[in-house]
């Protein structure tokens, strides 16, 4: 949810924003609809949907209008039959170092409350496609929350995770003390939101809650090309396979493997599942149409 005191965070960080790489930035093909991100299409095939988080001057802080932004880039993906998955990216310096507190400074319990602060960023955690994220740098408070929202994380070698909420007076809203309790257990997410202590890369994949490590400059190449994997397979049956592995978060095991066996068994029903066992069976590679 929050970084630190006022985004103007040169308290710890300091303001000044980095160019993002070279390689990132050429590639963005539609970032001229948007004010706080920039958006594209990665791949040979350009079937990853790309977005980079773009207010490298506030170390990429969230504030609403870029997460509305954000999800509006999110529904472009989901409607766009060539994509197969998505890579979410920050700047080299920042994936984003918190909330906007300038924003959240002078509300009130019932603006928050009556309006549902912070209600839509979920969007991310919701899209049936994969999504990634490549973290570079901080990843901090609301930084760290919409890193967990991603299904799957790659961290840059000096990346550092953290949900220092409780130094502000308040503690993480948007998925904070959940998602990091399941990935990494109570004791650490204890230690971590009760002290506002930050861990490393390295200690982050330890834990779980990072799936690779890369050096910073290779971080997103790698989000990418994981990207493409995953688009490479039907992506009717990876949208199933995603909602199996969230269920485990939601359901006791028993429902859990009902809800597994149901999607299994659903998947007899399409023509990519058979299309599959064919091209295996027939030593070749599989041709899924998405059916």
């Amino acid at each position: 949810m929050a970084l630190m005191r006022g985004v103007a965070v040169a308290w710890l960080l300091g303001s000044r924003g980095l160019p993002f790489a070279a390689a990132t930035a050429r590639a963005s093909t539609a970032g001229a609809q948007y004010q706080h991100i920039l958006v594209g299409k990665k791949g040979e095939k350009e079937n990853v949907g790309f977005i980079q988080l773009n207010r490298t001057k506030a170390l990429n802080a969230l504030c609403d209008s870029l997460m509305k932004e954000v999800s509006q880039a999110l529904d472009e993906f989901e409607n766009d039959p060539a994509i197969g998955a998505i890579v979410i990216t920050g700047s080299e310096k920042a994936f984003a170092a918190g909330a906007d507190i300038k924003e959240m400074e002078n509300k009130t319990f019932q603006e928050c409350y009556g309006g549902n602060f912070l209600s839509q960023w979920n969007r991310v955690a919701t899209t049936k496609k994969p999504v990634i994220a490549a973290v570079n740098g901080y990843a901090l408070g609301g930084g760290c929350e919409l890193a967990m929202m991603c299904d799957i994380i790659y961290a840059g070698d000096k990346a550092q995770f953290g949900q220092p909420e409780i130094l502000l007076g308040t503690i993480p809203g948007a998925g904070g003390t959940q998602r990091l309790t399941k990935a990494v257990g109570k004791s650490l997410a204890m230690e971590m939101v009760l002290t506002g202590d930050r861990i490393s890369a390295q200690e982050a994949k330890a834990s779980g809650l990072v799936s690779k490590i890369y050096p910073a400059a290779q971080v997103v190449d790698e989000a990418i090309r994981c990207g493409e994997k995953i688009a490479f397979n039907s992506k009717l049956i990876t949208a199933m396979a995603k909602e199996a592995i969230n269920g485990a978060f939601e359901l006791t095991l028993a429902e859990g493997n009902r809800l597994e066996k149901h999607l299994f068994h659903s998947t007899f029903s399409t023509s990519d599942r058979k299309e599959g066992m064919s091209a295996f069976v027939e030593k070749r590679k599989a041709n899924f149409t998405d059916q």
